[in-house]
């Protein structure tokens, strides 16, 4: 299974129109070679780099997607309309939907994680986080592939 966006090749600076420091809309996703077996997917986006110093290990969580049909090639770019049956988890700003990065000192990941499920997850709470998706995945994933963009000021 693979990752990509039509806004920023692997590894490469995601331009700013997408953080928050241009218009905060998500970029455009698309994947492929989704399993047959897949009856859902999953796409947790979040940063590694951004951990507080209260919250070690906390990566800051830009976005949480789940239940997205297996036969969604992607997602536009603004992130809507979501997949028909597609519900968001809370991102760190305890909001659902895209919460792009703030440009941060120094170079961060901004990671973006697609999981292949072979389950529908249960809709979950409205306050549903990173943590309560990843907890509903926990012996479902069939499959994930990643796609990292880099946030560093001025970038892109």
């Amino acid at each position: 299974m693979q990752i990509a966006s039509p806004h920023f090749a692997p590894c490469e600076a995601i331009p700013p129109r997408y953080t928050h420091e241009g218009e905060d809309i998500a970029p455009a996703l698309c994947w492929t070679g989704v399993p047959e077996r897949t009856k859902s997917l999953a796409l947790i986006v979040d940063d590694p780099d951004a951990a507080e110093p209260q919250a070690p290990g906390h990566a800051r969580v830009h976005w949480v997607i789940y239940d997205i049909p297996p036969t969604a090639f992607g997602l536009p770019e603004g992130g809507r309309p979501l997949p028909e049956g597609a519900h968001e988890g809370l991102n760190d700003r305890r909001c659902p939907g895209w919460d792009g990065p703030c440009l941060p000192l120094g170079r961060h990941r901004c990671v973006f994680t697609l999981y292949a499920l072979d389950t529908i997850l249960p809709v979950l709470p409205p306050d549903a986080d990173k943590a309560a998706v990843e907890k509903q995945m926990q012996g479902h994933v069939l499959a994930r592939a990643e796609l990292i963009g880099t946030c560093c000021p001025h970038a892109g």
